[in-house]
């Protein structure tokens, strides 16, 4: 239990330093203020927010309560003290604070400037931004975790690598989630097949997730690489939830899909590559299981049927249960079910035919 609650409270952590992150991406007029700072060769110590506790820590300095602003923010830095500013950095609040947090925080910074923003992120639960004068680095402080900001151009570059490797797993993927439609339809799908697209899915997903936060800290530099990552993962989520759903176990313990997309997330990278852990976590055996027949239920080839609710599709598959059962349906079999009336019932009919067709012809052909 113990280690859950820490890891909800990390992830907390990480949520608030990207939100906080953005509020800093260039193009924003906060960034535009550390820039000046930075330009300007003078330290600053910003707090992102007040309340009591702030209050508490903090002596001399002046009031202003003004709209923020990226010259005043400059100027205000020429003096000693940290600068407090509201939570969304709208308005500047105080200014030449001298902040005195609780020395008996634990903290592994050595400057005076970073080991005090550390500790009053630490006991204020607000970030904290350092600006350091003679290493010329912007650091966020939020909670326990230190990040320091890099330059657009080192971001850029590292994304737009990640992107290549997107490109390179992303036809892969399609590859793959070709090659088990195909299978599908011939119901010759094994623990293995089923694996490798979820492995693939997985992976895609990851590298999706660096790149966003990757476009996060970019900001208005980041909108182009932004449009490329849209239209890579478009389809992918819904993919993953498709293929688990299809190929859930039949269980006491009765597995939720999410619960196996947790089990999946949890993998760590030397897991991810091994097919047959994938397997295990998919709740589908282990890697004498690999070459075991499974059955789908249809709800991957369903969803490509157009104009076919999501609701209809779980009518469709509670009541034939099996992909190979749907196939075989004739018009008044589909009939049968809530809400497929004779129209969509041919839709659905011709649709299964067309994309079995495809499926097999990309296979073979």
């Amino acid at each position: 239990m113990g280690s859950t609650v820490a890891q909800i409270e990390r992830s907390d952590e990480i949520q608030r330093l990207r939100t906080t992150l953005a509020g800093i991406a260039p193009g924003t007029d906060l960034r535009d203020g550390l820039e000046r700072i930075l330009r300007g060769r003078t330290g600053a110590l910003l707090v992102l927010g007040s309340d009591k506790v702030v209050e508490s820590i903090s002596t001399g300095g002046f009031t202003l309560d003004v709209p923020f602003t990226a010259t005043g923010l400059r100027e205000l830095a020429k003096m000693d003290g940290a600068i407090i500013l509201d939570r969304d950095a709208s308005r500047i609040l105080r200014a030449a604070v001298h902040l005195m947090p609780d020395p008996s925080i634990l903290s592994t910074e050595t400057g005076t400037r970073h080991r005090t923003a550390d500790r009053v992120a630490r006991q204020t639960g607000f970030p904290v931004i350092s600006v350091s004068q003679s290493m010329q680095i912007i650091a966020v402080y939020v909670g326990e975790i230190r990040y320091v900001l890099e330059d657009s151009g080192q971001i850029l570059s590292r994304a737009n690598q990640a992107l290549a490797t997107l490109e390179r797993y992303k036809l892969r993927l399609d590859e793959v989630s070709s090659t088990l439609s195909a299978l599908e339809i011939e119901d010759l799908v094994t623990v293995r097949d089923v694996a490798v697209v979820a492995q693939r899915l997985e992976m895609v997903t990851r590298i999706a997730r660096e790149i966003v936060d990757y476009v996060l800290e970019l900001g208005t530099d980041g909108r182009l690489l932004s449009l490329q990552l849209d239209e890579l993962i478009t389809g992918v989520d819904l993919e993953r939830e498709l293929v688990i759903r299809d190929y859930l176990p039949h269980s006491r313990r009765r597995r939720t899909a999410q619960d196996v997309l947790t089990a999946l997330e949890g993998l760590g990278p030397t897991e991810l590559v091994d097919v047959a852990a994938v397997a295990r976590a998919l709740g589908l055996g282990a890697s004498e299981h690999l070459d075991g027949a499974v059955t789908p239920r249809g709800y991957r080839l369903l969803a490509k049927v157009p104009r076919l609710p999501g609701t209809v599709v779980d009518r469709l598959v509670d009541h034939f249960g099996s992909l190979q059962k749907l196939l075989s349906a004739s018009i008044d079999d589909l009939q049968i079910v809530d809400g497929v009336g004779e129209l969509r019932a041919r839709s659905v009919r011709e649709g299964l035919s067309r994309l079995a067709e495809s499926s097999i012809l990309e296979r073979y052909v």
